[in-house]
Order: C-alpha cells, then structure tokens, then sequence
C-alpha cells in the first residue's frame, strides 16, 4: 500500500531566477532562444513573414523541377538507356514513356482521323509552339502508328480491330514531373474534335495529380481536438498557425531545392502530410507544458522558458530523429528516392523551427489569455471547422455555410456585445485521480497478461507481411474515371495488356555478321514463352549499322508476377544463349524494366537501411535516456507497430481486402513505400516515446521509484499524447481520400501506425515492460556511461516536492499537471 502526503502550506509563486528563466537552474541555449523570442516577439513574427516571403519569392521566381529521373544505377535497364543515347537519341533516353491512345469508330485509317492524329503528334514532337502551357522542346519524341517505325501499333485483329491505335511518346531525362504532366494536359486540350473520335493520354508520366485538398479534413478535426483539449480558442489556434507557417516554408524550400536534388513530384504531397501531423503535434506539447507553467505560477515569459526547456527540449531531439530516419533514405542509392527524404526532412525542419521560434514570439502575444475563451470565439471555430471539412471532401455548400455562419456569429458578437459572465472555474482532478493513471495501475497489476495479449495482437495483424510482394502498381490501379486508367483499358482490350508495358532490346553489334546474328537473336525472342510480339529489328543506321533496336510485348500485364520472372528468364536465360559467340551486346530496357530493376535493386538494400535506422535510432535513445533496455524495448516495439502497419497494408492493398471501400483493386506493393513507412513511422513513433519516456525518467530521478514513476508519467502525458495521436491520424487517414493509389497506402498505412503506437503501445505494452523490468530499465553499464555523451531532454530540476504536493494550499483540491483547469469561459 502506498501512501503520500500532502503539503498544507500556503502556495508560494515560483519566483523567477537570474536573467528571467525558471527558478533552480540557468536556461539552455533552447531556452535563451525562446526567451529572446518572447521578448523581441515582434521582430521575431517580422523575421519570420520576411523570411516566408524570401521563400516563396524565390520558389515563384525560379518554379519547381521535379524529377522524373528512374535509372537504377548498374542495371540492365541503365545500360540500354545509355545505348539509346548514343545511338537513338530522338527516342528519349530518360526511361519515361507514355502514349497517346485513340479509338475511331470509323477506322482509324479513316484519312480525316490519320490527318487530324498526325497533326496532334507533330503538336506534341514539337512540344506545341503554339503555347499551350507545355516547355518547348520538351525532349521527347513520337513513334506514330502510321510511320514505318509505329508498325504494330494498329490492332489489326479482335473485337476492336482497325479502331484502335496508339502513339509511343518517349521522353528524355530533360523533362520533369512537372513538365511531363503539362505535356498529357495538353494532349488533351489539343486533341481533335471528329465525331466517332476518342484520344487519350496514357502512361503514370502523362498522368494529370490534381492538387489535394484532403489534407484540410485533418485541420478541421485538429481545430475540434484541438478546443476540447485546451477548451480555449486562442490555444487551439496557435499549433494550427505554427504547423502550417512550417509547412508552407518546408514545401517551398523543397521547391527551391528540386534545383539541386533529384526531388519527384510526390514529395511536397508527403511533405504536406507529415509535416501538418508532426507541426500540430509539436506545438501542440509546447503549449501544453506552457499552460502547465502558468498554472504553477510561473510568468508568461517564465512559462514559455521552461517549455522550451523541457517540451522544446523534446520537439528537437523528436524532429532530429524523424529527420535522421528520411536521410537515411539517401543511403538507398537512388537519387529520387534519396530526393524524397531530403524534401520531407526540410518540411520537418521548417516545423521544427516554426515550433522553437515562432511560437514563443506568439505566446508572447498571447500571454495568459491563452486561458481565456469566448462562447463566441467556440462557435466561431466550430463553425469555420465545418467549413474546412466541406472543402476537404468537396461539398462547396457546406463549406459556404460553415464559413457564413462563422463570420455572422462574430459579427453578431461584435454588435450586440452582451454583459460578460464568467463561468465558474472547475478543479482538474489531480493525476493520481485521472483515467489514465487508473488504467496505468490496472495494466501493472497484470503485467504479463497485458503484454502477452497486446504482443499477440500486433504479431496477427502484421501476420500478412509474410506475403508481401513487391512490385510496380501499372496504370490499371488509377481510378476508372481518369483518362491515365481509360487509356489502359482500352490499349489493354485493343492489343493485350502487355502493350500497357513494351520492353525495349538495344543490341550493340559485334564482330563477324552482325546482322544475321540479330535475326536470330529476334527469332529466339520470338519463340519464348509469355512473350506476345516483337517488333523486327531497327538499325540506327542503315548503311552502317552502330545499334539496333526491337520492341517486345509480353503476354501479361507489367504489374504481374509472370511479367518480372519473363524479364528475369530472358536476361538470364534466352539472351546470353542466343548471344553466345557472336559477340552482341544485348540489353532490356523500356519503363516497366526500370520498375522491374528498381523492386529488385531495393529489395536487396531494404536490410541496410533498416539496420542503419535501427542502430542510430538505439544509440540516440541510450544516449538520453542512459538505458540499455529502454532504447532496445522501444526499438522492438516500434518495429513490431511497423510490421503491423505493413501487414495491414498487404492484407488491403495486396490482397484486396476492402478494396472496394477505398476505390482501389489487389496489386504488388510499390517497393518504395515499405522504405518510407519505416523511415516516417519509425521517427514518428520515437515522438511519443521521447515525450512519454521523459517524463516517466523525470518522475523516476525525483523519486526513486520504478513503479509509481511509470503511473505518474503515463497519467501526465496520456491526455497530451492522445490528443496528438487523435490529430495525427485524423490528418493521414484524410489522404485516404485521395485518388492515387500510393497516397491511400500512405495514409492507411501511417494512420494506423500512430493509431497503434499511441494506443496499443504507450497505454499498454510500455507501462507492462516497465513494471516487469522495474529498476532494471534504468540500467547502463558503467564502460557504457562513461563511452556516450551526455545529453538530457529535462534539465536536472532543483530539489522540489511532488507538483500535487506543491500546489495543494490548505483546504483546496489538487491541481493536475496533465489535466489543466479549463479555461474561464465568459459569454461576451
């Protein structure tokens, strides 16, 4: 049985110490920061708009280059493109390719359809000088069906024989996403208008990425989680302002960046994403410590110093370790891949930054009216959170009348101004009276039972991950209603579905009778099975021929197994055999080799940089916390969160499990998501165990006891943890929404990563390893200690009683760390 006292003296007001900071102790460079920014808020705000206008100024000025680049480096693949180059260079050597598809009731060798196409694809060779929105020049070509090269590009037999064609559009390394993507818009805005006549852009590069706007169902959920948790207006706005201040200067540095890295298109989508989830979430524990400060009876200034120095402290080690994880990607080895986590570590970086600065210049300004609330300023936000919601699922009226109605109430408010009444000001029950601190007690009395059901949950979720398989999503994935998925159906009825992926065979002839020897090369292509047509040899040049090149069609789609392992027989098998002694250089090549090169590239280097993350995040976490077996335990945890996220992922995105719910069919996973997920799960979900760990260390170095530490620690950061869980997966889940299919596996796959590591893990696994391990968790052999360097997120704290001791004066209930008074509430 444990008893505790409690102290009866008057509360004294915590006094600040030299030059301002918390009483006890000198503040950090962190806090010195905040300080100056509390002090100085208005050159502090001024600073940051002019650097946010520098941004977008020079993003605007200088526009974004996406890359389009997908070589592989030292792959089959690379070598034909390098062929190609040489050799072939108007057939585009950057490994991007799409095609204009057409349908012609009337033939398509009716002469006013073949007048009308040829015009379009002398349009689109001479990258539309007429400006229609596209670079000129853009460096690709066309093989026109009706051209000597375009042979077999015409369906000349099946139920659509005669009237369906297609273009091959072949683009080089000097386009980008963004260029690409203007390119299929105007194929579209300049196809020509004939009765009977249906032209469509096909191929992922072609593709038109609407913007998204989903994102801003996950703002309006954070502006009511966000009032139910602080119950004031002003503090609920100040993490919104922060995070998307973060996020508008992180997208447009990547912007500014896309310069000099190989950065794609996606990246400022998953920027967007993470960036809102962690941005809220950071400023989100910042201001809670600060309100915690004033219900102390600390200062404003005071208040906001000693969040830095200890919520701050966090913010930093937490973003640095998700900023770790996403550069972690640069040791993939492939540039765009590397590009991605440069882009999202920069949209981190920028919120991170956002959170430690330009917040405690807006707590300067806010002061202790963060404390203070309106009904108005409550209906306002409720209202302007409908708003946001009707414009992220697209339902302009709702969002009309939500935005309507929030400003008439505060005009109303204004004009009418009726008598304040404040409403009486209710006691927050202490922690140890909390839910969180009784479910803590409930989860250690039982600890193993806890443990043992919590493990055996997560293990039968990631059960599916045993069957994952990697592979390229093709075009037949995009939603049924995009012209990209149109054009794929139909290439798929007219032709077969190998067409939707033709290889390309560059041959670099050797000595002896090269031609002769490309003809058998071609009769053996020919004959292989699974292969459906390949096109007769082409020579660079006829007189004297340097290269040649075929085109070969597989029977399969270019996502399916049957595909890869055709690919991987003819590179090992039916090539060298029909090479052999005849000195040709032969090498597979086209955009669905790329994808076939790029799984097998990654799948051997996923173990490298999972371990990299792994070993770096353990030393990071024994370095602070000055543990072996906390850091080891949160790794094994996590990794298990994350094979759970990914078992689901394959259960829904592989298998096809509730596909229809999500607008998406069974398909190969992408083999660069399970990289992503790991890197921005992995370093979300050292967030919460810093923030919790912490505190739960903070209780310990106090008081000594393993137990009681683990209860008080749980119970004064459940309320914070779960509000910030609740944004964060309200945030991912939002992107479900979208119509691209990686983006939906994205956003299930990291919304039920936090879900489960906020709910599964924190609340359940952790408080029952803790108890189980009991002093032990703070174990650290001596060889060890003396090895690392010595960095903590608290500060050492003065000597001070327990804060319900502290602040319990004579007669009064108990003020909660975690659970701070709700705001005074008046009807002005």
């Amino acid at each position: 049985m444990r008893t505790s006292t409690t102290n009866t003296s008057p509360r004294k007001p915590l006094s600040a110490g030299k030059g301002g900071e918390p009483p006890g102790r000198r503040a950090t460079l962190l806090g010195r920061i905040a300080g100056w920014c509390f002090d100085h808020r208005v050159k502090a705000v001024g600073l940051w708009l002019a650097a946010l206008f520098t941004i977008f100024g020079a993003a605007g000025a200088v526009g974004p280059r996406f890359s389009a680049s997908s070589a592989v480096p030292d792959s089959g693949s690379a070598a034909g493109f390098a062929v190609l180059q040489e050799h072939f260079p108007d057939l585009g050597t950057g490994g991007q390719s799409g095609t204009i598809v057409f349908r012609a009731r009337q033939g398509v060798d009716d002469p006013a359809v073949r007048a009308a196409m040829e015009a379009l694809f002398t349009l689109v060779d001479a990258g539309f000088p007429d400006g229609a929105g596209v670079p000129e020049h853009p460096g690709g070509t066309v093989v026109s069906p009706y051209s000597e090269g375009g042979k077999g590009q015409i369906a000349r037999s099946g139920p659509l024989a005669n009237q369906v064609a297609y273009a091959q559009v072949n683009l080089s390394s000097a386009v980008d996403d963004t260029g690409s993507g203007l390119l299929g818009q105007a194929i579209r805005a300049h196809a020509p208008v004939i009765e009977g006549l249906e032209v469509l852009p096909g191929g992922q590069y072609l593709a038109v990425i609407e913007p998204p706007q989903t994102e801003l169902i996950g703002v309006a959920f954070a502006v009511l989680v966000l009032i139910i948790a602080f119950g004031s207006v002003l503090a609920m706005g100040l993490p919104i302002a922060v995070a998307l201040g973060g996020v508008g200067a992180g997208i447009g540095t990547t912007l500014v960046l896309s310069h000099l890295f190989a950065i794609p298109q996606g990246t400022i989508l998953l920027g967007m994403m993470i960036g809102l989830g962690v941005g809220i979430d950071y400023a989100l524990f910042i201001v809670s410590r600060y309100r915690d400060g004033l219900h102390v009876g600390r200062s404003p200034r005071d208040a906001t110093v000693a969040a830095m120095d200890s919520a701050g402290r966090a913010v930093v080690f937490a973003g640095t370790t998700v900023m770790i994880s996403m550069l972690g990607l640069l040791l993939v080895g492939i540039g765009w891949i590397g590009g991605m986590g440069i882009g999202v570590s920069t949209t981190v970086l920028a919120t991170m930054l956002t959170s430690t600065t330009l917040l405690p210049a807006l707590l300067g300004f806010a002061r202790t009216r963060v404390e203070l609330t309106r009904w108005r300023g409550l209906i306002a936000a409720g209202f302007t959170a409908v708003a946001l919601l009707g414009l992220g699922i697209g339902l302009a009226p709702l969002a009309a009348a939500g935005a309507a109605f929030a400003v008439l109430t505060l005009l109303a408010s204004v004009a009418v101004r009726p008598l304040r009444r404040p409403v009486p000001r209710r006691a927050a029950k202490p922690v140890r009276a909390t839910y969180a601190y009784r479910w803590s007690r409930t989860i250690q009395r039982r600890p193993w039972r806890w443990l043992i059901g919590a493990t055996a949950l997560l293990l039968v979720l990631a059960a599916p991950v045993t069957s994952l398989r990697l592979g390229w999503a093709d075009e037949g994935n995009f939603p049924e209603e995009t012209p990209t998925r149109q054009a794929y159906d139909l290439l798929a009825e007219g032709f077969g579905a190998g067409f939707n992926g033709p290889f390309l065979i560059t041959v670099v002839p050797g000595a002896g009778d090269s031609a002769q020897a490309v003809r058998r090369l071609h009769g053996a292509l020919e004959r292989t099975a699974g292969v459906a047509a390949v096109t007769p040899p082409i020579a660079n040049d006829p007189a004297r021929p340097a290269a040649y090149l075929m085109r070969l069609v597989a029977e399969t789609a270019p996502q399916d197994d049957a595909t890869s392992d055709l690919v991987r027989r003819l590179r090992a098998d039916v090539i060298p055999e029909a090479a052999a002694g005849t000195g040709l250089d032969v090498h597979l090549t086209g955009s669905a080799a790329v994808n076939i090169d790029i799984t097998d590239y990654l799948a051997e280097r996923m173990p490298i940089f999972f371990g990299a993350v792994l070993a770096l995040s353990f030393l990071l976490l024994m370095t602070v916390f000055r543990s072996l077996l906390v850091p080891l335990k949160a790794v094994l945890m996590n990794v298990l969160t994350i094979g759970a996220a990914y078992g689901v992922v394959v259960a829904v995105f592989q298998w096809g499990w509730a596909g229809q719910l999500l607008g998406i069919e069974g398909g190969p996973i992408n083999p660069f998501i399970p990289l992503m997920l790991f890197a921005v799960v992995f370093g979300l979900s050292m967030d919460y165990e810093v923030f919790m760990l912490s505190r739960i260390r903070e209780e310990y170095l106090r008081t000594g006891d393993a137990t009681t530490s683990v209860e008080d620690g749980l119970a004064s950061t459940a309320r914070v943890i779960t509000a910030a869980a609740a944004i964060m997966v309200v945030v991912f889940a939002s992107f479900m929404l979208e119509d691209l299919r990686e983006i939906k596996l994205f956003g299930l796959g990291l919304a039920l990563a936090v879900l489960l590591d906020a709910t599964l893990v924190r609340m359940v696994v952790v408080p029952a390893t803790m108890e189980l391990l009991g002093d032990r968790n703070w174990w650290l052999p001596g060889w060890i200690e003396r090895l690392l360097p010595h960095f903590e997120i608290e500060p050492t704290q003065p000597a001070v009683p327990a804060l319900d001791e502290q602040l319990t004066p004579a007669g009064l209930a108990p003020v909660s760390v975690d659970c701070p008074r709700r705001p005074v509430v008046s009807k002005a």
